[in-house]
């Protein structure tokens, strides 16, 4: 998605407004699905990678900074029309951005808790990850606290007044 966004940058002033309707359509898909991946993870991943891995609590600090900003440009962003000059230029920081913690998580992270995990474990944490995307927010929520027993308790709630609306503007839709 970062990518297919990088390849459709338009010019300001330059896109006609099926191009910038189309570029809308797409940030929005990219702020949803991130919001809810980020929910997610805050919720169960960062909390194993605190608890399986050595320096769990430094490595899920630093992403959760890097997350935390990320929702903030989301959040922004999400507020924007395609057509503001603000938009391209948000959109780029989150990519840079998005780019850097994916970096972040593939190298740092990925790598050490695949040896601190079983197999079974790992299974059981993709089976959370999964079964909580399908209740996870789908708008950036910067002022909520990561921490997993907030999130449990008040992502579902927010999660729910996300979906209603996102129905009355439909928004996502396509």
């Amino acid at each position: 998605m970062l990518t297919q966004l990088e390849m459709s940058a338009v010019r300001q002033g330059a896109a006609t407004d099926d191009q910038l309707t189309q570029r809308k359509k797409l940030a929005e898909q990219l702020v949803i699905e991130e919001s809810r991946h980020e929910a997610v993870e805050e919720m169960y991943f960062w909390p194993a990678v605190r608890q399986h891995l050595p320096n769990g609590d430094e490595l899920a600090d630093t992403a959760l900074g890097q997350e935390q900003e990320g929702k903030e440009v989301l959040a922004k962003l999400d507020k924007l029309d395609a057509g503001d000059p603000e938009f391209e230029k948000l959109l780029a920081e989150f990519i840079r951005a998005g780019r850097e913690h994916i970096d972040y998580e593939e190298s740092h992270v990925w790598p050490a808790l695949r040896v601190a995990l079983t197999a079974q474990q790992a299974q059981e944490l993709g089976g959370k990850l999964e079964a909580a995307k399908k209740t996870a927010p789908t708008r950036p929520h910067p002022h909520t606290p990561a921490s997993p027993g907030a999130l449990k308790t008040a992502g579902p709630v927010a999660a729910a007044a996300d979906k209603a609306r996102d129905a009355m503007t439909n928004r996502g839709t396509d």
